[in-house]
């Protein structure tokens, strides 16, 4: 008969300190590296040897309540709607932020409204919420953080958020760029890509209408375009292309815009002479199609002033204003 274990019992403090033989206070300047507090080098090296022989982990909640504040940084979004020039940006802020004694904390829950969203953001009472779609943020939203004591909040919009720093990101001037340089290369009819993938519509709504913004100027029409980033729905979308008759599209981002100009050239749909397409985001691979990809690059705010920024906010509750995101045309031989 199997033998019952029960879980182990998880490790203290307590246990590290009676192991390295010190008190309890001693383990705690010495892990959480506590300034103001002398400790000599035998005795940290027996506290911190011990904690490695234990497995001890600190504990952050813990850790927070004796410091008075938290170490959190809160970082709601989409994991879809990130994509790889955001995902880059992203983890070189993290950096940034772990230079400040932040921790990043990326939450992708689901919810009906900012108001919503913001009282479930503060259950984990960060330091710290950056929004990367600030849009949707209200400032009743703001107020629910404030209240719970989030003194860093920074918000990513294309207009001011009332009560929150913000760094303005208009994806309407996206589609404008994008669909500007689609007619000046002769284009009128013109399609626009919309992702299925879940969270990219709070970016391809504004960049449509953008792109719609600038065909009312001229003698341009635009037609979204559904596409999913799957081949089988870039497929099917190249098989009815000539009925569709667009002969320009701007294809929400390099990624969208690859696989499309893949399914295009299969169909026997030359680019850029039947279609122009153009991209957004600027990656690497983009020069490396065939032909390489015209493509809006955007100019991003140096992660460390992003960090910088927050950290003021957190301690002095003000920050400098934060250059806004501008966006590029970078021409190449797609269209």
């Amino acid at each position: 008969m199997a033998r019952e274990t029960s879980g182990a019992a998880s490790v203290t403090s307590t246990d590290v300190a009676r192991l390295a033989g010190v008190s309890r206070a001693t383990v705690s300047f010495v892990l959480n590296n506590t300034q103001g507090h002398r400790v000599s080098d035998g005795t940290r090296a027996r506290v911190l040897a011990a904690a490695e022989n234990l497995g001890y982990v600190p504990h952050a909640a813990a850790r927070s309540l004796r410091a008075g504040r938290s170490d959190l940084v809160l970082l709601p979004a989409s994991v879809s709607a990130i994509g790889s020039l955001v995902s880059g940006w992203v983890d070189d802020l993290q950096g940034e932020l772990d230079r400040h004694g932040y921790t990043t904390v990326l939450h992708t829950g689901r919810f009906p409204d900012a108001e919503s969203a913001a009282r479930a953001w503060a259950e984990l009472r960060p330091a710290a919420v950056l929004v990367l779609n600030g849009d949707r943020i209200t400032g009743e939203a703001g107020d629910i953080l404030r209240r719970a004591g989030v003194r860093g909040l920074l918000a990513v919009a294309a207009h001011p958020v009332d009560g929150m720093h913000t760094v303005v990101f208009d994806h309407g001037r996206v589609g404008e760029v994008a669909v500007e340089h689609l007619i000046a290369r002769g284009r009128s009819r013109i399609g626009v890509v919309m992702p299925q993938e879940r969270g990219l519509d709070a970016f391809g709504r504004p960049r449509l209408a953008g792109a719609e913004r600038v065909a009312a100027r001229h003698t341009a029409t635009v037609e979204p375009l559904e596409l999913a980033y799957t081949r089988e729905s870039a497929a099917a979308l190249a098989a009815r292309w000539r009925d569709l008759g667009l002969d320009g599209v701007f294809a929400f981002n390099d990624e969208y815009a690859a696989l499309l100009m893949h399914a295009l050239r299969s169909e026997g749909i030359a680019v850029p002479d039947e279609v122009a397409v153009v991209g957004c985001d600027d990656l690497v691979p983009s020069a490396l199609q065939q032909p390489p990809l015209t493509t809006v690059r955007l100019h991003l705010p140096p992660v460390a002033t992003i960090a910088d920024t927050l950290h003021a906010l957190v301690e002095e509750a003000t920050a400098p204003e934060v250059p806004r995101v501008e966006a590029e045309l970078v021409h190449r031989l797609s269209s």
